[in-house]
């Protein structure tokens, strides 16, 4: 297959890597997506964008498949990296540098997965945003960023939906959470009504969890690895509910097991979860054989 892409089917892929942070194969969606981080914070939609750049070019670098390239398979954990590391430290020249280090080691990662049917949603992403927290953080390359507290006294229901979508791209703005449901709701409204349950029970199982907890229930914490999650199992097979709800309530379990240990974990509880539930299903569909 050609691998050159004309500029047309570069700048769609550019837009796709973004909608497939939240598995949508649609440039419409990444640009509501990119709009939306644009209207809470200008460098994190900045980040963003060299993100999904820098994956697309370096899967494009590495002559990985052209339609999967096309598809944004190689931009959404870029995106994903390019704005968490300017969410969580002071953005440096050096700081750019070393984004898209991490951002061309996820794209190697996620061929290596995906070529071995490994399932790797944004495992890549989070194993590259880890070590290079940690490199950062332990060689003092930038100031970590200092974030203004937010204070809740009261639940407050549609703060904590909304940005149980907006957290998945580490947005605070309700409206923000907004467009990026407005954005999966354009591709696909089953996936839209499967990440609505997984924010608000994500809500619910939080405020059981820790009822004393409002500021992270009302910034999305307990909801956006449940997004996540509800849009994975999303199907028009009503049977996909069940493991929806599974996969949702394990991911809330594992986040609160990482905050009582005061550790950052992104996206981790998603994949976890995932993970666990597709194994459960797969031995439930298809039961291991007796060994004849």
């Amino acid at each position: 297959m050609n691998q050159i892409l004309t500029p047309k089917d570069f700048i769609k892929s550019i837009f796709r890597g973004i909608g497939q942070v939240m598995f949508q194969n649609n440039a419409l969606s990444g640009l509501i997506f990119l709009i939306g981080i644009f209207y809470a914070s200008w460098l994190l939609g900045i980040g963003a964008i060299i993100g999904t750049i820098s994956g697309t070019l370096c899967a494009i670098f590495l002559k990985y498949q052209k339609k999967d390239i096309l598809d944004g398979l190689y931009g959404f954990n870029g995106t994903l990296i390019g704005v968490a590391l300017l969410f969580f430290f002071n953005p440096t020249l050096l700081l750019f540098i070393l984004m898209i280090l991490a951002i061309a080691l996820s794209t190697i990662i996620m061929n290596f997965m995906y070529k071995k049917k490994l399932s790797p949603y944004t495992f890549p992403f989070i194993i590259s945003t880890w070590i290079f927290i940690f490199l950062i953080t332990a060689f003092n390359i930038s100031q970590r960023t200092i974030l203004e507290p937010v204070v809740f006294t009261n639940l407050n229901l549609l703060s904590g939906i909304s940005l149980g979508f907006g957290q998945v791209l580490f947005q605070t703005s309700i409206i923000t959470g907004l467009l990026f449901f407005v954005g999966i709701l354009i591709n696909s409204r089953i996936s839209a009504i499967y990440a609505l349950l997984g924010s608000v029970l994500g809500l619910l199982i939080g405020l059981l969890l820790t009822p004393n907890s409002l500021n992270l229930i009302n910034l999305g914490i307990f909801g956006f690895n449940g997004v996540l999650c509800g849009i994975a199992f999303s199907s028009k097979n009503l049977k996909n509910i069940l493991f929806a709800i599974l996969s949702i309530s394990l991911s809330v379990f594992v986040l609160y097991g990482f905050l009582k240990l005061d550790l950052i974990a992104l996206t981790f509880p998603f994949i976890l979860a995932t993970w666990v539930t597709l194994f459960i299903k797969n031995r439930m569909i298809n039961p291991i054989k007796k060994t004849q």
